[in-house]
C-alpha cells in the first residue's frame, strides 16, 4: 500500500481551495456577467479549472512533469467527480432550491476527499 504523504495532502488541500477559488470565479462570470445557464456556467468553469489543476498539481504537490499522456487521462479520472458534482448541483438548485450561485460549494465538499486519491493515481503513473 502506498504511502500517505503528509506533505503532498496539505499541498493538494491548499491547491484545491486555489482550484475551488478558480471554478467559482470562472462559475460567477459566467453565471452573473455573461449570462450563462447555471449548469453551462458550471461544466465551462469546470473545464477552466481542471486545466490549471491539472498543472498546479503536476508542479506543486506531486513535483512531477506533466506530459500529454497525462493531461489527456486527468479530465477522464475526473469524469465521476465531474457527473457527481453535477447531479448535487442539480439536486441542490432544482430540487432543493439551494441559491445557484452558493449550491456549487456544498457540492464540491462532498465530492473533494476522493479527488486527491485519484489525482495522485494519475499524475504519478509512468
Amino acid at each position: 500500500m502506498p504511502k500517505f504523504e503528509v506533505r503532498e495532502f496539505i499541498t493538494f488541500a491548499i491547491v484545491g481551495v486555489i482550484n475551488t477559488a478558480t471554478y467559482y470565479s470562472f462559475y460567477l462570470l459566467g453565471l452573473k456577467t455573461l449570462g450563462l445557464a447555471y449548469m453551462i456556467a458550471h461544466f465551462s468553469a469546470v473545464v477552466l479549472s481542471m486545466i490549471i489543476s491539472f498543472f498546479l498539481n503536476s508542479y506543486i504537490t506531486y513535483k512531477v512533469k506533466p506530459t500529454w499522456k497525462k493531461f489527456l487521462m486527468y479530465p477522464i479520472t475526473q469524469l465521476v467527480n465531474i457527473v457527481v458534482t453535477a447531479i448535487l448541483l442539480y439536486i441542490l438548485v432544482d430540487g432543493l432550491h439551494v441559491n445557484s450561485t452558493i449550491a456549487p460549494i456544498g457540492a464540491l465538499i462532498i465530492t473533494v476527499p476522493v479527488t486527491f486519491v485519484v489525482t495522485g493515481k494519475v499524475l504519478k503513473a509512468a
